[in-house]
C-alpha cells in the first residue's frame, strides 16, 4: 500500500524557523506550505517550493487565519465572504510562486482554527470547496475522515486524502483532543511508533480514554512544530516501510 507522509512546512517568518525544514523535506512525501497568514512569507514560501521540487515532494497550500501571534490556532470571527477570500488569496500566492518554478500545487490542507471553523459550517465548507474547484479542479483536499470538509469536497467532485495524525491524541468520537488539555500532543518517539504501527496493521487508534476506534486514512501527518518532529517523521516513514508499505506523494496515493 502507498502511504503519504506529510508535514506542515515553512511555518516561520523572516529569520525565525520552527523546525529543520531542509532535513524534514528529505523525509516527507507531501509538504503543506504556510502561505503567509498564520506563518510564512514570500521568500520562505519560495524556498519551500524549491526544496520540495528538489526532493520530489508534493506541494500543497496550507492556508490559515491571519493571526501570526496566535499561530492561526485562535478562532477569529470572519464572515463567509472573508473566509473565502482569505483561502483564495493564500492559495493564489503559493500557486504563483510554484508556477514560477515550473511546478504545480498538488493539494490543499487547512490549518488549525481555519479548518475547525470550516468543519462546523456545512454551507461554508461547500462554498469554499466550490471556489477551490474553480481555481484548480485537480487539487486534492486533505481532511480527517468523516468531516464536513471531506463531504463538501467529494460533493464538488474534488479528490480527498484522509489524514491520520500521528502526534495528536484522539477522543472516542474520533476528534482531536484540544491542545490546551494534558497529553493532547504526543512527543515520545516510542508512542508515535506504536500508534503508527497500530494504524497500519489494524486500521485503528487508541483514544485518550483508552478505547479503540477505527481510522480511515492514507496519509500520516506529523506537525513540524511538535518537539522532535524530524525524528518523529523518520519514525513514521520507517514504520510504513517496515510494515511493507511505500511512502509516496498525495497524487500517487490517490491515483
Amino acid at each position: 500500500m502507498k502511504i503519504d507522509v506529510n508535514s506542515d512546512m515553512g511555518e516561520g517568518f523572516g529569520v525565525y524557523k520552527v523546525c529543520d525544514d531542509e532535513k524534514l523535506m528529505e523525509v516527507v512525501s507531501s509538504a503543506n506550505i504556510a502561505c503567509g497568514f498564520h506563518a510564512g512569507d514570500p521568500e520562505m514560501m519560495a524556498r519551500m517550493v524549491r526544496l520540495a521540487k528538489q526532493n520530489g515532494v508534493g506541494i500543497g497550500a496550507h492556508p490559515g487565519l491571519a493571526d501570526r501571534l496566535g499561530f492561526g490556532r485562535r478562532e477569529i470571527p470572519v464572515d463567509a465572504e472573508e473566509m473565502e477570500q482569505q483561502v483564495l488569496y493564500q492559495l493564489g500566492a503559493l500557486s504563483a510562486i510554484a508556477r514560477a518554478q515550473d511546478v504545480a500545487l498538488s493539494h490543499i490542507s487547512f490549518h488549525a482554527a481555519m479548518g475547525n471553523m470550516i468543519n462546523r459550517d456545512a454551507a461554508l465548507a461547500e462554498r469554499i470547496m466550490k471556489k477551490i474547484k474553480a481555481v484548480d479542479p485537480d487539487l486534492i483536499v486533505f481532511s480527517m475522515p468523516d468531516m464536513l470538509i471531506e463531504k463538501a469536497a467529494l460533493d464538488c467532485g474534488l479528490k480527498v486524502l484522509n489524514l491520520f495524525l500521528a502526534d495528536r491524541a484522539y477522543d472516542v468520537k474520533g476528534q482531536l483532543v484540544p491542545r490546551k488539555l494534558p497529553n493532547s500532543v504526543i512527543k515520545e518517539e516510542g508512542k508515535v511508533r506504536a500508534r503508527v504501527r497500530q494504524f497500519l496493521e489494524k486500521g485503528t487508534v487508541t483514544t485518550i480514554e483508552g478505547e479503540i476506534i477505527p481510522v480511515r486514512a492514507r496519509s500520516i501527518l506529523v506537525h513540524s512544530d511538535t518537539p522532535g518532529s524530524l525524528e518523529l517523521a523518520r519514525t513514521v516513514r520507517n514504520e510504513v516501510e517496515a510494515c511493507g508499505g511505500s511512502v509516496a506523494p498525495a497524487r500517487e496515493v490517490t491515483a
